[in-house]
């Protein structure tokens, strides 16, 4: 008996020391460095097609219903979301984020019927979480034991997500947003400065030896919080992270360790669940410029993708605050906002209905963006050579409300009258005209410039083409049923060949129209408003 439990135990042993220590990389054409992945040059066709995205920015987060960085603000004494917390769950130091985490079931969430509901919205592709700045991984992570097969749900949605994705045949996307773990939670180190919990630490120090007799016994916070280190400079200004993002301006700089595991779990990630989007919401790329492990994650997907499809790339990988040269190698991901012009190559802006996380305050205050809102925001995206990824933000069970199925249901109603001046198109000449093409709205570092203009009027037109048919989008319905487009005058360099037909998307009644010095005169039929968002003018030549 005795023979047989060590012969037992050898075997283990011997199991154990194959398993591989770390990811191999796939080798190919691509290496990780900015030179060799400029190679990449721009966006496959088929993003540059699909023009519009839908994201479930869904985790742990979204259980307390509280909004975006809730892990963050939940340590930052005084704030909405700390004083919200120690009301509903306790003080940090005794309910951490773990705790949270915990409390995570995910217990009314349908894949299947949401990518349902996604696709008839006319999404392309779909995006999941497959973590956020709290370093949860929400698949069976080989590298992170706090993951959501483990601990809280103990599903794996990326996993989820991916199977109703592939079957409503849309491409799959996964957000990494783990590189900055190691500030991002360094107010978990802190304690109250006044009240009767004043100096008692929060959990972001506890180790696994704190564990014993606890619902989290065998787990190691740190490989969760990753605090064992000293703080950023000014880390007690909450706010000081936002100049710190780039790793420059005192932040403190994670371990070989650190750098380590966040490729092993991307590799691991990209392995399992082979996204045809990756998105990494850093500057250039995770942890540049003191690791170039994202260039390897990155050199890594693009020689999958070659191996997988006969000799061609068709990945995508995003990131933000590009140059030139890099956006050589990646897709520039612009965060809520539009660039002011059209751009030589195809970007993307992500953007939310309300906030990343979800908060039940944007439900019960109305502010979730409106669909009028959004197809606006898709129309002059796509006149500039970019796609829109649009969140729909999740409640903690995994449902989305009534306010946001209407949302969608309002631009399915859009898109399935005005879609082939969508999917397939390309920017034209000029990206539109009217008072906010000709006025300058500058993005602000990663975006931030949505909703600074004025708002659309019948004179605010946007351009896309497809083979010999220019879109006019018209942004508001003209108040005498007639509108003028400057752009496409009788003499108009923009368009100098004979115009035979004018047609209104979603109507079959006759449009009248006559180019003179002025513009382009269209008289509309005005019994066939086809929606009250905005119209869209077929011109074929």
């Amino acid at each position: 008996m005795k023979t047989n439990r060590i012969i037992l135990l050898l075997l283990i042993t011997l199991s154990v020391s194959c398993v591989p220590k770390h990811e191999k990389m796939i080798e190919g054409p691509f290496e990780p460095n900015w030179e060799s992945l400029s190679q990449y040059g721009q966006a496959p066709d088929w993003f540059r097609d699909a023009k519009f995205g839908i994201w479930a920015h869904w985790g742990p987060q979204c259980q307390p219903e509280q909004g975006d960085w809730y892990a963050r603000g939940m340590y930052d004494e005084g704030s909405r979301q700390y004083k919200w917390h120690v009301e509903n769950y306790g003080h940090p130091s005794e309910f951490g984020f773990k705790d949270v985490i915990n409390s995570w079931k995910a217990e009314n969430w349908d894949p299947e019927k949401l990518m349902t509901l996604y696709k008839k919205a006319g999404a392309k592709y779909f995006f999941t979480l497959g973590n956020h700045h709290d370093n949860f991984d929400l698949w069976d992570s080989k590298y992170q034991k706090w993951n959501s097969v483990n601990i809280g749900p103990r599903k794996d949605i990326v996993a989820g997500w991916e199977k109703a994705a592939r079957t409503n045949s849309m491409y799959f996307g996964v957000s990494i947003h783990s590189s900055h773990a190691w500030t991002w939670y360094e107010a978990a180190q802190r304690s109250d400065k006044e009240g009767d919990k004043k100096g008692i630490p929060y959990d972001g120090k506890l180790t696994k030896e704190d564990g014993k007799d606890k619902w989290w016994e065998g787990y190691d916070p740190q490989e969760l919080y990753v605090q064992n280190h000293a703080l950023s400079q000014e880390s007690e200004n909450t706010h000081r992270i936002h100049s710190q993002w780039g790793w420059e301006n005192g932040a403190s700089i994670p371990t070989e360790e650190y750098y380590q595991n966040f490729l092993d779990r991307n590799i691991d990630m990209i392995n399992k669940h082979n996204p045809d989007l990756v998105y990494y919401d850093d500057t250039s790329m995770p942890l540049y410029p003191v690791s170039d492990v994202g260039l390897k994650a990155t050199a890594h997907l693009y020689n999958k993708s070659i191996k997988e499809n006969n000799g061609k790339n068709e990945a995508v990988v995003f990131a933000k605050i590009l140059t030139d040269s890099q956006k050589e190698c990646l897709v520039w991901d612009v965060e809520k906002g539009i660039p002011d012009q059209i751009q030589e190559k195809p970007w993307q802006t992500c953007t939310c209905i309300g906030h990343w996380h979800y908060d039940k305050s944007v439900y019960d205050n109305d502010r979730y963006k409106s669909a009028r809102t959004v197809i606006h925001m898709l129309i002059d995206i796509i006149s500039k050579n970019g796609n829109m990824l649009l969140s729909i933000p999740l409640r903690g069970d995994g449902t989305i409300d009534d306010k946001e199925e209407g949302i969608l249901h309002d631009i399915a109603a859009w898109m399935d009258i005005n879609k082939e001046s969508v999917y397939g198109t390309r920017p034209w000449i000029i990206f539109g005209e009217g008072p906010v093409a000709e006025t300058s709205n500058p993005i602000n570092a990663q975006g931030f410039n949505e909703g600074r203009h004025k708002p659309y009027t019948e004179e605010d037109i946007r351009f896309v083409v497809k083979e010999n048919i220019l879109y006019a989008h018209v942004l508001a319905w003209p108040t005498e049923d007639k509108l003028t487009i400057k752009s496409l005058a009788k003499d108009s360099p923009l368009f100098e060949g004979e115009l035979k037909d004018i047609q209104l998307l979603g109507s079959d009644k006759k449009v009248i129209f006559q180019r003179t010095e002025k513009g382009l005169i269209v008289t509309l039929p005005s019994s066939a408003k086809p929606n009250e968002i905005s119209l869209v003018l077929k011109i074929i030549s």
